[in-house]
């Protein structure tokens, strides 16, 4: 395991998250500031991903990081826009997280 791979993959999915948050601000792109700051996250968040995958299983970072992006998305969603909470949506979130966890013990993290 590489420690400094781990860490951006870590920082890939914090930036992602924070552009996907940063979306609900963009007013459809029409406010300057938040749309600029979504595609400064998400610049980020590629080129951390793509460092971290000189040293790591793509296919597994890849779904790491887009696991983990939809569950804290999800789970950020409810939390500060108000989204409903459902025991749909946590079952699925639980699947989620199961699935990332059985990719981390059977790749190259």
């Amino acid at each position: 395991m590489d420690p400094l791979s781990l860490l951006l993959v870590a920082t890939a999915i914090v930036f992602e998250v924070s552009g996907t948050l940063m979306m609900k601000y963009t007013g459809g792109f029409t406010k300057v500031v938040p749309s600029l700051v979504m595609f400064i996250c998400y610049a980020i968040s590629i080129v951390s991903l793509s460092v971290a995958v000189k040293k790591l299983d793509i296919g597994v970072i890849y779904a790491i990081w887009a696991g983990c992006g939809v569950a804290l998305v999800t789970l950020l969603g409810m939390a500060l826009f108000g989204e409903p909470l459902t025991l749909t949506k946590i079952l699925f979130i639980l699947l989620i997280l199961v699935g990332v966890v059985g990719l981390n013990l059977t790749g190259s993290v």
